[in-house]
């Protein structure tokens, strides 16, 4: 079998094609805003919200009601919970997120527990990407696109308010309303890629590409190019490894990111590991080299 075939067979198949754009769309959105969160310090936030919508979501099978109406009612509950419980109390933020994406994680594990038969659990933990309907496709896209619309048009305020919220402050830029924005987006975005790789998943896609770009390099233009770019990549790749293996889909796209990840710490033109002592060696065979000429 050549590569042609080896890309084309797979798409012969309806449930591929959706597989491929839900995979795509999502980890490119999720790959855009981890950016952000990466530079200002919320990948925990990302990781609490993305737990906590679990009891939304078996709320929604029992009852019948939309997946991502569910999802979407806990994820806002989550965000207004942790900054209910930061301002009203001495506990910092970390501590604040823990107890609220704890419990509510916690209680959705019970709803599970209480209604095995009408709960998919693995379905709802790691995503079921090959088994997504036509409506969950748009519906995810839809999304995917107005997260992205709203990122790029408001991107030069959240860079400002991720280096320099006194700056935005002075500049008449509410650093409380780009918050409460960024974090609505964080929602919205965690409510598309759960339908993609499950509640526990998730997380990954919100924080390896931007640590990924991140890694590769110092300017946040590019970033914002590379990741969702590097994301759109490795979950294709993903998709089509998982065809041919029989593997999770949703396991295997993660873990073609982290791959990606590994080669950028390894070899980062600027803070690779190998690169740096390889850089490090040529210093001392310069000077080693200089020595001598002197001597």
């Amino acid at each position: 079998m050549n590569l042609v075939e080896l890309i084309v067979e797979p798409l012969q198949y309806g449930f591929m094609q959706r597989a491929l754009v839900v995979a795509v769309a999502a980890t490119a959105v999720c790959a855009l805003l981890s950016c952000w969160l990466v530079l200002i310090g919320w990948s925990l936030m990302g990781d609490a919200v993305s737990h906590a919508v679990l009891p939304g979501v078996v709320l929604a099978y029992l009852v019948g009601a939309p997946f991502a109406l569910g999802a979407l009612l806990f994820a806002g509950a989550a965000v207004a919970l942790i900054g209910l419980v930061r301002s009203t109390t001495k506990v910092k933020e970390d501590a604040a997120i823990g107890v609220v994406f704890t419990t509510l994680f916690a209680l959705g594990v019970v709803l599970i527990s209480k209604n095995p038969s009408q709960v998919d659990l693995h379905h709802v933990l790691f995503g079921n990407l090959l088994g997504l309907a036509t409506e969950d496709m748009w519906q995810v896209t839809a999304l995917a696109v107005m997260v992205l619309v709203v990122l790029i048009a408001k991107r030069r305020d959240l860079t400002l308010f991720a280096f320099d919220r006194g700056q935005a402050h002075a500049l008449g830029i509410s650093p409380a309303r780009l918050s409460a924005l960024l974090l609505a987006l964080l929602a919205v975005t965690i409510v598309a890629a759960i339908q993609a790789v499950g509640v526990i998943l998730v997380v990954a896609m919100l924080i390896i590409p931007g640590a990924t770009a991140y890694l590769l390099t110092e300017r946040l233009s590019r970033m914002l190019v590379l990741a969702p770019t590097l994301a759109a990549l490795t979950s294709a790749a993903g998709v089509y490894v998982s065809y041919y293996t029989d593997a999770s889909t949703g396991g295997v796209v993660v873990l073609a990111q982290a791959v990606v990840f590994t080669v950028a710490y390894l070899f980062s033109p600027h803070q690779g590991l190998i690169t740096g002592a390889l850089r490090r060696r040529a210093r001392l065979r310069d000077a080693d080299e200089s020595a001598v000429r002197l001597a």
